[in-house]
């Protein structure tokens, strides 16, 4: 009896030591870092600022890192369609984390990626990234131009990048 619970000990020892010894268990939860409120406000405000210094009333949607829209902006005459294209702009500039004008053309055939319901390859979407990470995207639509689109999601991007980074250290 006095062997046996000996041998138990002794195995229960042994293999404690070996498990401490392989690799660490993966991590069981996962910090996410995410937008705030108050500076995917600031991101969208701006962006719909600048487009009416063009001259423009857009929609300026940005998106979590999930592809759940965030901040929903439309300005007083931009069209109602602008909403859809906006949020499909910020989805997929997260989704590849890329801006979607560098996206053109590189898709081809009638049952490519950008047929899936919900990704736009046009200009106007920006990935929102933080410490080289991918936090969500920004997408503006409404402008007679995409580039003027990007132009203006760019400059809502700017207004928060300094902020951004600078929580992600």
């Amino acid at each position: 009896m006095r062997l046996a619970r000996f041998v138990v000990i002794l195995f229960l020892a042994l293999a404690s030591g070996s498990v401490m010894a392989q690799k660490a268990a993966p991590p069981v939860l996962f910090t996410i870092k995410r937008l705030s409120l108050d500076t995917a406000i600031k991101l969208a405000q701006t962006a719909i600022k600048t487009c009416r210094k063009a001259g423009v009333n857009v929609a300026v949607t940005v998106v979590d890192r999930s592809g759940h829209p965030q901040v929903v902006l439309r300005d007083t005459l931009a069209m109602n369609l602008t909403l859809t294209v906006s949020r499909d702009k910020a989805y997929t500039a997260m989704t590849f984390d890329a801006p979607t004008s560098s996206l053109e053309g590189r898709f081809s055939g009638p049952y490519s990626v950008p047929k899936i319901s919900g990704l736009i390859i046009s200009a106007g979407g920006l990935p929102i990234t933080a410490a080289g990470a991918i936090i969500g995207g920004v997408g503006v639509s409404g402008a007679p131009s995409g580039l003027t689109d990007e132009k203006c999601a760019r400059a809502g991007l700017e207004a928060v990048r300094a902020d951004i980074e600078m929580s992600a250290m």
